[in-house]
């Protein structure tokens, strides 16, 4: 009999691992940003679902460090170093960093999905992951599910169909 896939499902402001033939997806992604983070040549990938740039925001003493880009991202690398992948060895791909509403202010707090990818693409340059590949921005809602076998993200945007990058 041959293996069935499963699919690790992540949570909006939740992390996990995949290892091929299993593939790794979340859904609901406005604002926020799917970061993949994988090796190749091992086929293993951490999915995070970013909400949020920067932990300075969060409103308690405890945080979810998956919600937040500057501890996410971290947190994945150590996640996927216990998994045996050498950081060295990451590249990433992420998805979503859309401004779901309209503002008529100028604000900076206002542009969540802008700010998330500065966020997340300033701490990818701080650890020196290459990131491969993005489709980021607009206004529309985005699903992403990766495959840690072929790298491939396919992408689900909501009223613009579906593509791989």
């Amino acid at each position: 009999m041959i293996g069935s896939v499963g699919v690790v499902k992540v949570g909006i402001a939740q992390m996990d691992v995949a290892k091929a033939p299993d593939r790794i997806r979340t859904s609901g992604l406005g604002s926020c940003v799917g970061v993949v983070l994988y090796d190749e040549s091992k086929q293993v990938a951490g999915l995070i679902h970013v909400m949020l740039p920067d932990s300075q925001l969060g409103r308690s003493d405890s945080i979810n460090v998956a919600k937040f880009a500057d501890t996410g991202i971290p947190a994945m690398i150590d996640q996927l170093k216990q998994e045996g992948i050498q950081p060295f060895k990451l590249k990433a791909k992420i998805a979503g960093g859309a401004q779901m509403f309209q503002f008529t202010s100028s604000r900076d707090s206002m542009r969540i999905g802008p700010r998330n990818v500065e966020a997340v693409k300033l701490q990818l340059k701080k650890f020196s992951i290459p990131l491969i590949a993005e489709e980021i921005g607009g206004s529309s809602g985005r699903t992403i599910e990766f495959d840690p076998q072929t790298a491939k993200l396919n992408i689900r945007t909501v009223n613009q169909g579906v593509k791989d990058i």
